[in-house]
């Protein structure tokens, strides 16, 4: 190799280092979009409202949040998967999206282990078992003692088939080792609804929609989900006190199109975690007994992947489908 093209090439080699450095100084110079796979006014698009307003005033470049709502967060994820790997199309995924419906779908238009780079968790809301007060049960060991001793005759309600109370349902079942039969029903609130009105014995629901009943007496709360006492919630115990290492803890987190830059999601991921700990943006994502749990693009990784598999084996054993 001559010295001229011995000096190109180390020139293209510089300009292209150079090249790399300024897009990950320089970013973000235009307007992102933020995608949330759900319709407006849901959990998943206020926290991508939060997100995106300190985005905006950090950086200066509007966070507009698209809502690409349909097909169980499916609709969204696709057309995240399809976007330039550029950092300016940003997606709000969660457990369900990413690590549940891979297993309840024979086709998806997107492979959720392939199709997206993990930038960071940003919150987890577990959910909390709870059972009409007239039920012979004060404690998650209670509860399976008693429904061992009525094998299928006990019920419990979830927002809907295939759904992550459902599942969380299944999973309890399956390390328990109790016999429930499960009834869906179309939204948290007539499911909870009905274990109020004693048609239905428990549910696996959001804290939102039971912590006021709780509070006024017409359910009792037995164990939350996450495998440790929720900050929030310290006098509930977790159900991984009485069934080890039972856990179902809901993130959500934000993601980028596949093969976008290690520099942009580094940026990303330092910035939402600034974000995180922010006193105005912690007090709003906790009032409902969510946890903000911001992290690193790898350990973020290491969650999806621990969830795809357990949903892959829960799915599998309760033959759950949607398709």
């Amino acid at each position: 190799m001559t010295r001229r093209a011995i000096g190109f090439g180390l020139l293209a080699a510089t300009l292209a280092a150079a090249a790399g450095n300024t897009t990950g100084q320089s970013y973000p110079s235009k307007p992102i979009r933020f995608i949330v796979p759900y319709a407006p006014g849901g959990p998943t698009d206020l926290l991508a409202r939060i997100l995106g307003q300190k985005l905006t005033e950090a950086w200066g470049q509007p966070v507009v949040v698209e809502n690409r709502a349909g097909a169980n967060g499916n609709i969204g994820a696709e057309a995240v998967a399809k976007s330039a790997a550029d950092g300016y199309t940003l997606f709000l995924g969660n457990t369900s999206i990413l690590t549940i419906n891979p297993h309840l779908y024979k086709k998806l238009s997107y492979d959720a282990t392939r199709d997206f780079a993990p930038v960071s968790l940003v919150v987890a809301a577990p959910l909390v078992l709870v059972v009409h007060p007239s039920l012979p049960a004060s404690s998650v060991k209670q509860l399976i003692a008693l429904a061992k001793s009525r094998p299928g005759q006990m019920n419990f309600a979830s927002a809907g088939s295939a759904g992550i109370a459902h599942l969380a349902g299944e999973l309890f079942k399956s390390m328990a080792g109790v016999d429930l039969v499960h009834i869906p029903y179309k939204g948290a609130g007539p499911a909870v609804i009905d274990v109020m009105g004693g048609q239905v014995a428990l549910t696996f629901t959001s804290t939102v929609s039971t912590l006021q009943h709780v509070k006024a007496g017409k359910l009792r709360a037995l164990g939350v989900t996450s495998r440790k006492r929720s900050p929030m919630l310290r006098d509930i115990p977790a159900i991984a006190e009485t069934v080890a290492d039972y856990e179902v803890n809901p993130w959500y987190g934000v993601l980028v199109p596949a093969r976008t830059s290690a520099d942009i999601i580094g940026r990303l991921s330092a910035e939402i975690a600034r974000i995180g700990k922010l006193p105005d943006v912690r007090d709003r994502l906790t009032a409902d007994g969510g946890e903000v749990i911001a992290s690193t693009p790898a350990q973020f990784s290491g969650v999806i992947k621990s969830d795809f598999d357990k949903w892959a084996k829960v799915t599998r054993t309760s033959g759950v489908r949607l398709d």
